[in-house]
């Protein structure tokens, strides 16, 4: 019936997809068959993209499927990939701007993977319009296979109209706006439902329906026209141009076909009046069509049928019913009836679709199960830390006691057997040089992780000073997100790590402080036992309490003590074994319900697996308070009973400065390994920080490097001259005067001239030359015949640029008209007459010789605009 509309295909630019996947893929899973599979994966991705989007796509089902395998694909590994860490640019060009002569077509390079999804699915739809286009409608088979494309073209266009704002963040180019889409969606369903009309009649089915049909159809192509004549910006471009006509034409035709069948229910209905009023007003809609929009659609067979309807019909009821014909406002309206709808877009839209990535968690579960671990280091570490502190707190007491040295000492000469198994620990982990290499070592490991983090922050900041600079210079015209607002999420990683490293150099000084507070003693727990035992002040014996029942209770109550520490150690291994994985657990409440609710499923998860744990630590505490509580009342008694003078004394506080010493050896020695492992810990992640701001900064210099290249095509396309006044001379044609043309008028320079320039002479009368002559000495100014054109008055003597259209159809130029040869100002030396030089600064003389500047041709090109863009 006419000829059916389909939408061209968005083309993209090359983009390597292998090296930040790769990257992200290095950086997150351990080296072994996991990695090996995601590194084929993405490879084959890549290989996926090239095929649906690096090459010309035939208008075949097979080249629709590969399209709807890389969309399905794009929206698997969404949720799985950091895109807005990759910093993955991806280019598309208008598919509707075809460009200008000095710059390509308008296009939009973002870095966001829903706006290659929201591209693919644009090309999904106009592809889609295609192979319907193609299809042969005059069988059941092509019929059916046009009405399903076209609706699934209107079902992509309709959903990018849905998501296109929330998946750019940013104004959209002109084809894949809202608008835009809309509008292509309601002409695809249009034509969906006009094939509906075709099927309808090629199977005979009932007037009534086909006309219910026909009339759906043509309100469906009216809703059509609309949207593309009163969006504001569609009717710029040349393809809704040429769709507007046809749009107008199938909205007549399909009315006219609703008529058509309308009155031939009419005729069945005995209703012969109204089947002549429904056939005059589908003749006019045909008519209306092949007047207007003959060049776009053929009416000619519908107008055939209409018309031999209408004849029988007239001849009919002249002859037989002398039925009254109706005025066509006050025919019943005709019933609508759709049978299409935009085919809904349901992930996946290929049945073939595998994903590539199946074995990857998405990155809500990657950041739940994160968050899980995040919050069960946190349970540990309270648990043993709560402990360690216990541990801490015992022996702080029992060293404040002197205890057990005090029970051991009673002879009072002797070194206790505690301060000697003291001594052997501290000399098996290395004595005092282990601390103090490993303390050396700490500023070394400091210095190295701020040289790091401060390289990153430092390539952060010069791209961003280039960003804003270029912002500045250009204004409106660098359009591309500001690099500040990009790098929020990366300044405060980055000032988290400072805030961590600051927080570090304050527990080294800590550790620091204690190690200078106790290395004498633990150099003298280094020494051999007659140098300990000489630095032990001696007190006389206390043989009396070696029987005595408060030293038997006093050591029956440190047992007991021992044994709760012992427990704490078990305690604490137990604790660190516990090992579970939530990934599971995440990934099903990701697709039951969209959401997953970290929080609550690990808390739940954590009192499942360390609540025995937790009450077990509780119940080891208060044993050891209750100890404690013991050992210090027993204490009492036992320093009541022993013998009080001076050397007693202070041999009791040397002892005590050496088991403190020992303890403090032993967790000074564990924070600086901690410490240590700390330092090299964090050099591994802030070194991947460097390569995400790297990564980054690498982006946004090849975004700014195209960005600046667009802008260079885009200034090269604007008018490069100012536009000037047309002189006054040239403003109103002059009249020819009664005895001939008037001669043209001189052009006039009017620089700055000295006041005493003298005048030229007055021209003498014109002389008379013979016509052959004239011909020979002047062949400039030869007479031709009438409504000649000439050249303009002054003629360069080498090319000059181009002049644009032959001046005597120049806006503002009114002609150029011969002069008589009898008088012709320009010529002055042909004919020997005396000529005083008038010639103005910078301007060349009649004829004159070279012009000391380019000459000034008539009319004149405008002077060239300096050129906006900043010169490097």
């Amino acid at each position: 019936m006419a000829t059916f509309i389909s939408v061209p295909l968005k083309k993209s630019s090359e983009v390597d997809l292998v090296k930040p996947l790769l990257k992200f893929v290095t950086a997150t899973y351990p080296a072994g068959e996991e990695q090996a599979e995601y590194v084929r994966a993405v490879e084959e991705l890549n290989k996926l993209r090239k095929s649906a989007l690096g090459r010309p796509l035939d208008k075949h089902e097979s080249s629709l499927e590969i399209l709807l395998r890389y969309y399905d694909q794009l929206c698997a590994i969404e949720p799985k990939f950091p895109f807005p860490e990759l910093c993955l640019t991806f280019t598309w060009k208008d598919a509707f701007d075809k460009g200008s002569l000095f710059g390509g077509s308008v296009k939009l390079a973002l870095a966001s993977v829903g706006y290659e999804k929201t591209c693919v699915l644009f090309n999904v739809g106009a592809l889609a319009s295609q192979i319907a286009s193609e299809q042969n409608l005059d069988n059941d088979e092509g019929l059916k296979t046009a009405a399903k494309f076209y609706q699934m073209a209107s079902g992509a266009f309709a959903h990018i109209k849905d998501t296109v704002l929330s998946a750019l963040n940013r104004e959209p180019t002109m084809d894949i706006s809202p608008e835009t889409v809309g509008t292509l969606s309601q002409i695809m369903l249009s034509q969906a439902q006009e094939v509906f009309v075709l099927k309808a009649t090629a199977d005979k089915m009932k007037d009534a329906i086909v006309a219910k049909l026909a009339n759906q159809a043509a309100d469906y192509y009216g809703d059509a026209f609309k949207q593309c004549q009163y969006k504001e910006n569609l009717p710029k471009y040349f393809y809704f141009q040429e769709v507007l006509p046809v749009l107008a034409a199938k909205h007549c035709m399909m009315q006219a076909t609703a008529e058509l069948h309308q009155s031939a229910l009419a005729n069945q209905k005995k209703k012969f009046g109204e089947e002549i009023a429904r056939l005059q007003h589908a003749t006019e809609l045909v008519k209306t069509a092949a007047s207007r929009y003959d060049e776009y659609v053929n009416v000619k067979d519908l107008s055939d049928k209409i018309s031999r309807a209408l004849t029988a019909a007239k001849k009919d009821n002249d002859f037989i019913y002398h039925d009254r014909v109706p005025e066509v406002k006050d025919l019943e309206h005709i019933g609508k009836a759709s049978l299409v709808k935009a085919t809904a877009v349901q992930i996946p839209l290929s049945q073939k679709f595998t994903d590539l990535f199946e074995k990857m968690v998405p990155m809500a579960v990657q950041q739940s199960v994160s968050a899980a671990n995040s919050r069960k280091a946190d349970t540990v570490n309270r648990l043993i830390g709560s402990m360690r502190e216990a541990t801490n707190l015992c022996n702080g007491v029992l060293a404040s006691l002197n205890l057990p040295a005090a029970l051991e000492d009673l002879s009072g000469d002797a070194v206790p057997q505690s301060i000697l198994e003291k001594s052997r620990a501290v000399i098996q982990q290395g004595g005092l040089q282990s601390i103090e290499q490993l303390i050396r070592d700490l500023p070394e490991l400091l210095q190295r992780n701020r040289e790091i983090l401060d390289e990153s922050l430092k390539i952060l900041d010069e791209e961003e000073t280039t960003d804003n600079e270029l912002r500045a210079k250009f204004n409106q015209r660098w359009n591309r997100t500001p690099s500040g607002d990009l790098y929020k999420s990366l300044r405060a990683e980055g000032n988290n790590f400072c805030n961590i490293l600051d927080k570090a150099v304050q527990a080294d000084q800590v550790v620091k402080g204690r190690y200078n507070e106790h290395c004498g003693m633990i150099a003298l727990l280094c020494k051999p036992e007659n140098e300990i035992s000489a630095a032990i002040p001696s007190a006389n014996p206390a043989k009396t309490l070696q029987g005595s029942e408060v030293v038997n209770v006093l050591r029956a109550q440190l047992a007991q003590l021992d044994e709760v520490k012992r427990e704490r150690e078990v305690l604490e291994g137990e604790v660190k074994a516990v090992t579970f994985d939530l990934t599971t657990k995440f990934l099903t409440a990701l697709a039951q319900d969209g959401a997953i609710n970290e929080e609550a499923m690990t808390t739940s998860e954590l009192d499942t697996r360390y609540g025995s744990h937790t009450q077990r630590v509780q119940l080891n505490l208060r044993s050891q308070e209750e100890l404690l509580s013991q050992i210090q009342v027993s204490h009492q008694e036992f320093s009541a009973l022993k013998q009080s003078n001076s050397e007693a004394n202070s041999r009791e506080e040397v002892l005590k400065k050496l088991a403190a010493a020992h303890d403090s050896y032993i967790e000074i020695s564990s924070n600086i390994r901690e410490g240590t492992k700390f330092y090299n810990d964090l050099t591994e992640i802030l070194l991947k920080f460097q390569n995400k701001c790297s990564d980054i900064v690498f982006a946004r210099k090849t975004e700014r490097d195209e960005l600046l290249k667009e802008l260079q095509q885009s200034i090269a396309r604007e008018p490069s001259a100012p536009s000037f006044n047309v002189p006054s001379y040239q403003s109103n044609t002059p009249a020819p005067a009664p005895g001939g043309p008037t001669p043209a008028p001189r052009t006039v320079f009017n620089p700055q001239q000295p006041q005493a320039k003298p005048q030229p002479p007055a021209r003498p009368p014109p002389p008379s030359i013979p016509p052959q002559a004239a011909s020979s000495s002047a062949p400039v100014s030869s007479p031709m015949g009438p409504g000649s054109t000439n050249p303009p008055p002054v003629a360069p003597t080498g090319p000059s640029q181009a002049q644009g259209p032959p001046y005597p159809n120049y806006q503002g130029y009114p002609g150029y008209y011969q002069m008589p040869m009898a008088y012709n100002p320009y010529a002055y030396g042909q004919f020997n007459m005396p000529y005083m030089p008038y010639q103005a600064q910078g301007q060349a003389g009649y004829p004159g010789a070279p012009p000391t500047q380019q000459p000034y041709p008539y009319p004149q090109q405008p002077p060239q605009q300096q050129p906006y863009y900043p010169q490097q």
